[in-house]
């Protein structure tokens, strides 16, 4: 079933939908359904991505720790010229 949604932009905004919408040859209501997909669509690969990031990352077992231990590490390495900005 079919619902019907209203939404409410400025003229300038409107008006650059408008003339996308023409350039694909489409109505200005089809021009919307397509980049609400697409958003959709964009939105899980992101959500893939992080969690694939996530997964790679935990495989990997580099050695971890506190991470105020950490920072005073590097902070050591800069002060001793091991790293540099």
């Amino acid at each position: 079933m079919a619902k019907k949604l209203q939404v409410l932009v400025d003229e300038e905004e409107y008006l650059k939908i408008q003339s996308s919408a023409k350039k694909h040859g489409v109505s200005v209501s089809e021009w919307v359904r397509q980049a609400l997909r697409k958003a959709d669509r964009d939105e899980e690969k992101t959500r893939e991505r992080k969690l694939s990031a996530i997964a790679w990352a935990a495989e990997l077992n580099h050695p971890t720790a506190d991470i105020d231990v950490m920072l005073e590490e590097i902070d050591q390495g800069r002060r001793q010229g091991w790293l540099s900005l």
